[in-house]
């Protein structure tokens, strides 16, 4: 113990008299060691610049022309629908007509009771008829007069002569005038008799009108041919005006509802094809007949309207669709979907094999997925893709491709799927 003690006490004098008084050499050495890590470091560096080229398989794909689609998620809905209401009061006396049934285009839906209408129409006709008989009594009136007054207009002429050789008072002259005035004032009175007559038939030819649109509001019918979606109301039901009969929908033709995003919007044209697989799987075509100029506030997208044929009513009302709106062609590439990646903003491309054998990155558009691969736009017309491998590169890094036959990666994708 004793010699480890001094041993022990050796170690710390050296220490200090190193600290102490050779305190520069230990700072040059240190000096010399620090400068030997940089180097040792840069030539760490140097070699981790000078990249082993990375082996990748890359295809050599060349642009086609495809004819790009539109793609939208919307529904089915029906052309018309419409709720069918009463306009006047009565009681339903017809038997009611259940959901589901089709109707044609005027065929009854509600008839209701006429109650004491049959009797109001009976009564506007008979007015009519002694409306119109008063008025050749009234034409009688107006000839009897303008005779009158033609007899007034002698026996005036004739005071006014007789006056004038001495051989009539004054008071017979004016007598005669007297009764030639009131001759002119019955001759208008006749008149105006033939223009109440008048006035008395269009009343009573507008009271016939009203007498028999009633009557004709006692038939509910349908405006359309479809289908009722609800019970026409039940036998005995008291209706007012604006109570619901039924409800009938039209489903030939069908619509499909799109909202086309602002992006593409310039892509579809009014008459364009369309084609839609329905969530049952079955498939429909048709052609756009709407699409809106004023975008939703909400969404910033454009409802389209595309009608399809639907003679057998197997499409339904609100069905799931998933729509394809044919526009001009435009040239993409088909590669598999695993050469698909992103840089890292996130975006989605590929990458590519540039001209010196290094990774590039390139951004793509998906313009459509396929049982053989996916249609991609945004590159060159002809490029080398990095379809395995491209996980392991980023930009500048070389590489070593092996290239494929791209019809035979195609195949391979579609028999992976």
């Amino acid at each position: 113990m004793r010699i480890f003690s001094i041993l022990t006490a050796l170690v710390v004098t050296a220490s200090l008299y190193m600290l102490v008084f050779e305190r520069p050499a230990l700072l040059t050495i240190a000096a010399a060691e620090k400068t030997v890590t940089k180097e040792n470091t840069a030539t760490v560096s140097g070699d981790a610049t000078g990249l082993q080229s990375v082996a990748v398989v890359a295809v050599k794909s060349t642009a086609q022309r495809i004819d790009t689609a539109v793609l939208l998620r919307g529904q089915t809905e029906a052309a018309r629908t419409v709720t069918v209401s009463a306009e006047t009061s009565g009681r339903i006396v017809s038997p009611p007509l259940r959901k589901g049934t089709f109707v044609s285009e005027g065929q009854t839906l509600c008839q209701l009771d006429p109650g004491t209408r049959e009797a109001q129409l009976a009564e506007s006709e008979a007015r009519l008829t002694e409306a119109r008989a008063r008025g050749p009594e009234a034409q009688a009136r107006i000839a009897e007069a303008e005779a009158r007054l033609t007899e007034a207009e002698i026996n005036d002429n004739a005071a006014s002569k007789l006056s004038k050789d001495g051989y009539a008072s004054q008071s017979r002259v004016a007598s005669t005038a007297a009764a030639m005035e009131a001759a002119r004032a019955a001759v208008q009175a006749a008149k105006s008799g033939l223009e109440s007559a008048s006035s008395g038939v269009q009343a009573a030819e507008a009271a016939l009108a009203g007498a028999m649109r009633e009557i004709e509001k006692l038939t509910i019918a349908a405006p359309f041919s479809g289908l009722l979606e609800t019970d026409s109301a039940e036998l005995g039901t008291l209706m007012q005006p604006g109570a619901l009969c039924a409800t009938v929908i039209q489903l030939d033709p069908i619509k499909l509802i799109g909202f086309v995003p602002e992006t593409a919007v310039s892509r579809v044209t009014v008459g364009a094809m369309a084609g839609a697989r329905l969530a049952s799987g079955e498939e429909v075509t048709g052609r756009v007949t709407f699409l809106s100029r004023s975008a939703d506030p909400n969404t910033r997208t454009f409802r389209t309207e595309v009608e399809v044929a639907n003679g057998d009513l197997a499409i339904r009302d609100g069905q799931t669709a998933e729509i394809l709106i044919q526009s001009d062609g435009r040239t993409a590439h088909l590669l598999p979907q695993s050469a698909l990646t992103l840089n890292d903003n996130g975006d989605l491309g590929v990458r590519l094999v540039s001209a010196d054998d290094t990774a590039l990155f390139a951004p793509v558009t998906v313009q459509r997925d396929t049982a053989q691969g996916i249609w991609l736009t945004g590159l060159d017309d002809v490029v080398s893709v990095i379809v395995v491998g491209q996980e392991y590169v980023i930009d500048g890094v070389p590489v070593t491709p092996t290239y494929r036959d791209a019809d035979n990666d195609s195949a391979s994708v579609e028999s992976g799927r």
